[in-house]
């Protein structure tokens, strides 16, 4: 029986701490020694980032309710931690640009994005940003998912574009994350790949262009 389907995890829960302290006396009373294994609670809602205006992590946690006994199957992982960006600072002002890495994919996923915000009736003119490659860390050539080939394909001192489209849009500054606006010349500003948390590097910003439509050869989108 699984104790996290929803809307029968607390009964199951309840039943299966019932029968393992019914397990428990009976046992006393007889001698035997009945296998109890650990029983958990639900997952906790997941925390907020562990620190603004950086890629870092948020956890959720669970309990034990019940410790295994006479062999009982063991306690399964009580923490889990995903990825996250947070881009306002706990008193609520926006990150600093520079603070900021930008988080980007192949361009190729644009084309499918675009034809869901055309369907939706919320497509609107994006905007695009030239950056060049000063540094990539060894683990973008380590990348062998297919959906991470196109990293293996970043080459420091090449010049990229970056599309940053409608899904991308902050509604409140109007911009896309990481796109450096504000940066000064030559400011080393950081990046990110979407899919590989170990490829990852610095560029610099050369210019942004409002009506833009990327290359099909070392574009990518902000995500």
């Amino acid at each position: 029986e699984d104790i996290k389907l929803h809307g029968r995890s607390a009964r199951l829960t309840e039943d299966r701490i019932s029968q393992a302290f019914r397990n428990a006396s009976l046992g006393s009373a007889t001698g035997e020694r009945f296998v109890i294994p650990c029983v958990v609670s639900q997952w906790s809602v997941w925390s907020g980032c562990a620190e603004p205006c950086k890629t870092t992590y948020r956890v959720r946690r669970r309990h034990v309710i019940q410790e295994p006994r006479n062999g009982g199957e063991a306690c399964p992982p009580l923490e889990e931690r995903a990825g996250c960006v947070e881009y306002w600072t706990r008193q609520g002002t926006e990150c600093k640009q520079s603070l900021i890495p930008a988080l980007i994919t192949t361009g190729g996923f644009g084309k499918a994005r675009k034809k869901r915000a055309a369907a939706d009736g919320n497509e609107r003119a994006g905007y695009c940003v030239e950056f060049q490659l000063v540094a990539i860390m060894p683990g973008c050539l380590h990348s062998h998912h297919s959906y991470t080939h196109w990293m293996q394909y970043l080459r420091e001192g090449h010049t990229v574009c970056v599309e940053c489209q409608h899904p991308a849009l902050d509604s409140r500054s109007l911009h896309c994350y990481g796109d450096g606006s504000g940066s000064k010349n030559n400011q080393l500003l950081h990046w990110q790949a979407v899919g590989n948390p170990q490829c990852k590097g610095t560029w610099k910003r050369i210019r942004q262009l409002d009506t833009c439509s990327c290359p099909s050869v070392h574009s990518f989108l902000f995500i």
